[in-house]
């Protein structure tokens, strides 16, 4: 049989669990030692001493967070984070349907975005729309963005005036030959479409 340990854990002294935060425990230790300070308490002055003394010592282990580590691994607790089963798996499948409910769309690890961070992403979007618009107007107001009609039976037919001049015609037979396939046609500018007014 083995003999009762005359300190208790220092987790049970200060009544905190042993995954309690350093804040919990701080919280803990003010009210304890209210309890056992010998000044304040109604025990006999030797074991309001001792207590007070073993109060301390817990409180000084767990709030040095090297100190609480090496405790835990000595009594045997983990302090490394165990994957959890999420509980809507304890109701029987009947009841609890394809999916969870209460968090469909978020990951208990996730995090909603923060008013910051969906602001930067609103900047972000409108920065990129700005730009879009930018290219557009520039090509535009530079006339590299044109704009032709799917439909080529939708052009108006423009006649243009013939050109006076003054050389003899020349007939095809004394043109210089000219290779079809070497020159492809473009398209004529707005400028040269239009009628000239004399």
């Amino acid at each position: 049989m083995t003999p009762p340990n005359p300190t208790p854990n220092h987790y049970t002294l200060l009544n905190v669990k042993p995954t309690a935060s350093p804040q919990e425990i701080r919280r803990a230790y003010r009210d304890m030692s209210k309890l056992y300070h010998p000044d304040t308490t109604t025990l006999p002055p030797a074991i309001a001493t001792e207590k007070f003394k073993y109060l301390n010592d817990a409180y000084a282990t767990l709030s040095n967070p090297e100190k609480r580590t090496a405790y835990d691994y000595s009594i045997g607790i983990s302090r490394v984070a165990v994957v959890q089963v999420p509980t809507y798996l304890n109701r029987p499948a009947s009841e609890r349907g394809k999916y969870p409910k209460d968090n469909a769309y978020l990951d208990p690890n996730d995090r909603p975005l923060s008013p910051g961070e969906l602001f930067a992403l609103f900047i972000l979007g409108l920065t990129f729309v700005g730009c879009l618009l930018l290219v557009v107007t520039v090509g535009w107001s530079k006339g590299e963005l044109v704009l032709y009609s799917p439909d080529d039976s939708t052009a108006e037919s423009i006649t243009l005036p013939a050109p006076e001049t003054t050389s003899p015609p020349v007939s095809i037979e004394q043109s210089p030959a000219v290779d079809p396939s070497s020159t492809s046609p473009r398209p004529l500018p707005p400028m040269e479409l239009s009628p000239k007014i004399i």
